[in-house]
């Protein structure tokens, strides 16, 4: 089944007890974003104002006892867009949210082959589809197979397991 942006947005809203994100692009390009990363390019102050809403609701979220967790495998030396999500994650951690940083050789040698998807309450897997030539959003796709749900739930936990917290990561960057 696929969703648009709205019913994604509408399942993120509406998860009971946790929500896991696997992430594995060197890049994503999003309409609220761009601003944001140029001005990061360049050098520019931000306030962060785009990003404000996302904090609040993970603060409320963890507050109420659901979990967000999300795990980023990328490659190192890390693209410039990681470098830039690693600023604005520290603001997602500061409101409650587990980001770890697993390098994509470390990744492939567990065996991980994970979809870019979020796990939602551990029994539905919604896997994000986007455009590889300027990495926009195109869809995501409702998985409730549950043989796929269950290997991304175990792969989860072995990148969870390998992965490091963002501050850890990030100071060992090149």
């Amino acid at each position: 089944m696929l969703l648009s942006e709205a019913e994604l947005g509408d399942l993120l809203a509406n998860f009971t007890t946790s929500a896991f994100r696997f992430e594995l692009r060197e890049r994503y390009n999003s309409t609220v974003g761009a601003e944001p990363f140029r001005k990061w390019q360049m050098g520019e102050p931000d306030d962060y104002a785009w990003h404000r809403s996302w904090m609040e609701k993970i603060s409320r979220d963890v507050a109420a006892g659901k979990t967000w967790q999300r795990v980023r495998i990328v490659s190192v030396p890390p693209s410039e867009y990681t470098r830039y999500g690693i600023e604005v994650a520290r603001l997602s951690v500061q409101a409650g949210e587990d980001i770890r940083y697993l390098r994509r050789d470390v990744a492939e040698g567990l065996g991980l082959h994970p979809y870019d998807a979020w796990l939602l309450d551990d029994s539905r897997l919604v896997w994000l589809h986007f455009s590889d030539v300027d990495d926009r959003f195109a869809d995501a796709a409702l998985i409730t197979d549950p043989e796929v749900v269950s290997r991304h739930r175990a792969w989860r936990e072995v990148a969870l397991k390998h992965a490091q917290p963002l501050e850890e990561f990030a100071a060992h960057l090149p």
